[in-house]
């Protein structure tokens, strides 16, 4: 088990201070980014939590998963590698 998470559904709202706040309750966070778009500057809803060890990874997933976060339910999942995806074109 990897001690990286992946937090979808967020409220557009939270912040990256809240997130690792929140977080915090299962145990050390080392990081917490909400990501943002490049071309609004808002948040996708979703953002990633590194735990610094693989117990409170796994103690925060089974405290948040499914649980109400700003108002909405949340899904917090160990984070897989990013796939490689072939670059977007603007011309479609």
């Amino acid at each position: 088990m990897a001690n990286k998470l992946f937090v979808g559904g967020l409220p557009y709202s939270t912040t990256d201070e809240e997130l690792k706040q929140a977080f915090m309750q299962a145990g050390n966070v080392t990081s917490a980014n909400v990501i943002m778009d490049k071309m609004t500057g808002r948040s996708k809803g979703f953002g990633f939590v590194e735990m610094a060890t693989d117990e409170e990874a796994q103690a925060a997933i089974a405290m948040w998963n499914g649980q109400e976060l700003g108002g909405r339910r949340i899904k917090v999942d160990e984070a897989r590698p990013r796939e490689d995806r072939p670059r977007r074109s603007d011309d479609n």
